[in-house]
């Protein structure tokens, strides 16, 4: 089987063209393969497959084999992988996701994109649809031997933001694995711990529902600029600067979330 190693600022995926092979039991691949010991190692599984309402349709698989709705740095590394391969070779693209069909834009160069900008859609604040257990999407949670506030929000898939907390590694690896499964989120979340920087955007840690710590987290950058231009301490367009680089995320007047990101392919190889 071919695949194709591929990252979005850090966060990384195994590719694999499902319009040429036919995959089976993808969750228990998912594991196998990304285990960074005894498999390629990624953070990410991911199938390029047809469809009938956009150019492709994504299914992603985190390394534990659960599989999410959306992947904001997936989806700009599968933009560049059926650009580069031929598969769409557009400027302009749809890939059918389970949070709807997503459009993309193609900076390309020299025959191969390299930047690439996703309309995300506009973030959801009903608790229900996020979902949190909650009468509102704004909660307090015990962490750090303290009350820390959340700002929930999903981006097609469920965060939870905060401000007031910015952990170093033993805590954030602690807070992150307990905040993840807290009895509010039903289908657990994505948790991002911020801090807003010098240059009036944010440093971002995450924490992924799934996947553990990651370096970046396209829907979590979407979410952190949701969260914080709601709450008066972000514009709407700035850079969200996670551990593996920076993604720039806009806001529009019709209410959707831009994200503009690399994406880069790693290396290529067979698996048996």
């Amino acid at each position: 089987m071919q695949f194709t190693k591929m990252h979005g600022i850090g966060n990384d995926f195994i590719i694999i063209d499902g319009f040429r092979q036919q995959i089976s039991e993808p969750s228990t691949l998912a594991k196998r393969l990304c285990d960074r010991r005894f498999g390629v190692g990624a953070d990410g599984l991911i199938l390029a497959l047809p469809s009938d309402r956009a150019d492709a349709r994504m299914r992603i698989f985190n390394a534990d084999g659960t599989e999410p709705e959306m992947c904001g740095n997936g989806i700009r590394c599968l933009g560049k992988f059926l650009y580069d391969n031929g598969i769409c070779r557009r400027e302009s693209m749809t890939i059918e996701t389970l949070a709807g069909v997503l459009a993309l834009e193609i900076e390309a160069e020299g025959g191969a994109a390299r930047r690439l900008t996703v309309d995300m859609g506009a973030p959801i604040f009903d608790p229900a649809k996020i979902p949190v257990d909650a009468a509102n999407n704004r909660v307090t949670l015990d962490a750090a031997e303290r009350r820390v506030g959340f700002f929930c929000v999903s981006m097609g898939n469920p965060h939870a933001v905060t401000f007031d907390l910015y952990p170093q590694d033993d805590e954030f690896h602690r807070l992150g694995a307990l905040l993840e499964r807290h009895p509010l989120f039903p289908r657990r979340a994505n948790i991002e711990f911020c801090r807003v920087n010098a240059s009036g955007g944010a440093d971002v840690r995450v924490w992924e529902r799934g996947a553990g710590p990651t370096l970046a987290c396209g829907t979590g950058a979407c979410a952190v600029l949701a969260a914080g231009a709601t709450l008066g301490l972000l514009p709407r367009e700035a850079d969200i600067a996670l551990p593996g680089g920076t993604l720039r995320v806009r806001w529009d007047d019709g209410g959707h979330l831009f994200m503009t990101g690399p994406a880069q392919v790693s290396f290529t190889g067979n698996v048996e």
